[in-house]
């Protein structure tokens, strides 16, 4: 299939249709606007639903309700609309209703303003509502990984029966690249589990109220596991020129194509630096970091916020090497010539220790 100069947030959409999905609620908010938009316009061409809520908070529970019908179904907001969201995002994970949540972040807390930032990981990975669950979350770089992940995100809603969020700044929602889309469509199709409506399905009501503290424990023992079995089966990352890095950055969406450039310069300068980029947020590549940790010197974290991942790459190495964290926030991003210069200052206070072992230049782990 030929490809496709577009937006990163029409990508989501126009993805998610060759994913099957067939119901679209949301309402709109920059700098997640198009997404609504392109929905209203290509949902009803593919047979689909397109419903513009009156709120976040109705958006959700509508997402709640295809779901429970066995519908491929998604919404999408940004920072302030998640926020509203969360709530109803608990239910579904409570229910094991698969569904998929695009969030383009922008800048915060309260209204904030509508530039990008990476704010909203600590309440979308770490799960903003109440109770024991967690969301898989994946964090595109590219228009094309806009559209390559939305895809991903419905196979691995349906495989862990849970919502996946599809985390991408402000950045990537609106800039254009060429995207080539999946040349077949997945057909869409009820599941097993389903409310239907008839006899066979109607005891299959979709419910996340465990009354008895025994039975809700099970419950959630049960939710555990499952989301164990993605930590060792759904991890995602990149590497970049990490094979022999001394120092090794850490950053993902829009961060980590800035990180690239930084890397090479550093390279070009003789510092040898390279990049562990997270496609997976949740599941974290804990495992990947600390095979790093056994050759690098020092890590640094960068991010379009005060320091929200740092937090988790300080515990996937468990004190193995320091961390350090440089950010921007506001709605500004780091540029290469920032980074590049901490990189030196970081370059001349470290010892390299290294151990052999490569890792190749560019690979993207899976799992």
């Amino acid at each position: 299939m030929a490809k496709q100069l577009i937006k990163g947030n029409e990508a989501i959409v126009k993805s998610a249709i060759l994913a099957g999905c067939r119901a679209y609620y949301g309402y709109p908010i920059t700098p997640a606007s198009e997404i609504a938009e392109a929905a209203a316009l290509y949902m009803p061409r593919a047979g689909g639903v397109f419903v513009q809520a009156e709120s976040e908070v109705s958006a959700v529970n509508m997402l709640y309700g295809a779901a429970s019908a066995g519908v491929r179904a998604m919404s999408a907001s940004s920072g302030p609309g998640i926020s509203l969201m969360q709530e109803g995002i608990s239910y579904l994970a409570g229910a094991e209703l698969p569904c998929v949540i695009a969030d383009i972040t922008r800048g915060g807390p309260g209204l904030g303003n509508i530039a990008p930032e990476q704010s909203d990981y600590n309440q979308v990975v770490k799960g903003g509502g109440h109770g024991c669950y967690r969301m898989l979350v994946l964090a595109p770089a590219s228009c094309q990984e806009m559209a390559d992940l939305t895809a991903l995100a419905f196979d691995l809603a349906d495989a862990y029966r849970n919502p996946v969020m599809v985390m991408a700044d402000g950045f990537i929602g609106q800039m254009m690249e060429p995207v080539e889309f999946a040349a077949q469509a997945h057909p869409p199709g009820s599941q097993p589990w389903a409310v239907e409506g008839n006899r066979e399905t109607r005891l299959n009501l979709a419910s996340s109220i465990h009354l008895e503290p025994d039975r809700l424990e099970e419950h959630i023992r049960h939710l555990e596991q499952k989301y164990l079995r993605a930590q060792r089966e759904a991890v995602r990352c990149e590497h970049y020129e990490t094979g022999d890095a001394e120092i090794v950055l850490v950053g993902y969406g829009i961060v980590a194509r800035i990180l690239k450039a930084v890397v090479d310069e550093a390279r070009a300068e003789g510092i040898k630096a390279g990049l562990l980029r997270p496609i997976t947020l949740f599941p974290f590549p804990s495992a990947q970091l600390r095979a790093l940790a056994r050759q690098a010197s020092v890590f640094l974290t960068v991010e379009m916020s005060t320091g929200q991942m740092v937090e988790d790459v300080r515990l996937a190495l468990e004190g193995r090497k320091p961390v350090e964290f440089y950010g921007r926030c506001g709605g500004n991003a780091p540029s290469a010539a920032e980074v590049l210069q901490v990189v030196r200052e970081v370059a001349r206070r470290s010892t390299p220790v290294l151990i052999p072992g490569a890792i190749a230049k560019t690979e993207v782990c899976h799992g």
